[in-house]
């Protein structure tokens, strides 16, 4: 048998290049174990250490609005990376472009509002990804109803052409957007005044904003206004002899009550923990306490038709040419 030594010289060449990669090898190794982790389980890591911001639209009362989701944000960040809790941020943005900027700059990582906001931040700013359906004050799904008073001489929708209409609030999907285009869909040009008009052209419908349910019933019982919009929720919770004073002429289609949405370049594991955190929130006890105190939320679930049905509905009620041109 021949020894290291006795080996011709080319052999002994071959051996000492198996040994100089067997030493590479061996150092590569070792290097790889004295990581802490592997590259996929840091960056898990990283994602979920960093606290989570939570955003809202808000004009006024912004004080009250953080106080009242306080509890809510800590949950979810509490959740999502222990002790993060006390470096979570509720970021209240005054309009949805403020919004859709706040997104662009990761100041804020998911929100949380009604379809038309969402379709303006997600499909017309492109800032962020529908997640998840809110069922806001135990509703999954609402629609507007266009209401006028019931011997006041309005019996169908037509009937409004060159009269005045009342809208409830300009930032309000089922009070304003929702129905607004419900009417220009179906023929009506829409003008906004400062309050009532005696003098409307028999081609238009003027309009103008109450900013409160109570004072919406009241022109349309006092005919300062021909008819005027309220969500279905909102009607229900109407007395009886408010009711028995008015009238349904129509109604519009219905959309998700509220939504959930992830800034569109949130990492996947985030939104990934995030979605589980809110689906699984009304399991247990303290979950179903603090969704109560937002608005009587009873629970988060997922999008019936995803994210993509989601789009393609809203893109056919609030998408129009005029709305391209602008």
């Amino acid at each position: 048998m021949l020894t290291h030594h006795d080996r011709p010289e080319a052999v002994q060449t071959i051996y000492s290049r198996e040994r100089s990669w067997r030493g590479m090898i061996l150092v590569l190794f070792l290097a790889v174990a004295a990581l802490p982790q592997d590259a996929g389980a840091q960056t898990a890591k990283g994602a979920e250490a960093k606290p989570i911001n939570l955003g809202l639209i808000s004009e006024i009362n912004q004080s009250a609005v953080e106080e009242h989701f306080r509890e809510f944000i800590r949950y979810v960040a509490r959740r999502i990376s222990p002790g993060s809790e006390n470096q979570v941020k509720l970021v209240i943005a005054p309009t949805v472009f403020e919004m859709a900027k706040l997104l662009e700059q990761r100041r804020v990582d998911f929100y949380m509002e009604s379809p038309y906001p969402t379709y303006r931040i997600n499909y017309v700013h492109g800032a962020g990804k529908t997640l998840l359906r809110r069922w806001k004050g135990g509703q999954a799904e609402y629609q507007s109803l266009i209401i006028t008073k019931r011997d006041g001489g309005i019996k169908q929708l037509s009937d409004l052409r060159g009269k005045t209409i009342v809208f409830e609030d300009p930032g309000s999907t089922s009070g304003y957007f929702l129905p607004k285009l419900f009417l220009s869909r179906n023929g009506f040009k829409l003008v906004e005044k400062r309050g009532y008009d005696l003098y409307a052209s028999p081609n238009e419908t003027t309009y103008f904003f109450v900013y409160s349910r109570r004072k919406l019933i009241e022109s349309i019982l006092t005919k300062q206004a021909a008819a005027g919009t309220i969500s279905d929720d909102d009607y229900a919770c109407l007395d009886k002899k408010s009711k028995a004073e008015i009238t349904v002429l129509s109604q519009t289609e219905k959309l998700p009550r509220h939504l959930v949405s992830v800034r569109s370049d949130l990492a996947p594991l985030m939104v990934g923990r995030l979605e589980e955190i809110l689906l699984a929130m009304h399991e247990d006890e303290e979950g179903r306490r603090i969704l109560k105190k937002i608005d009587q939320t009873t629970k988060f679930d997922r999008l019936p038709g995803g994210e993509e049905g989601l789009r393609k509905r809203l893109l056919e009620i609030f998408f129009t040419p005029e709305r391209k041109q602008k």
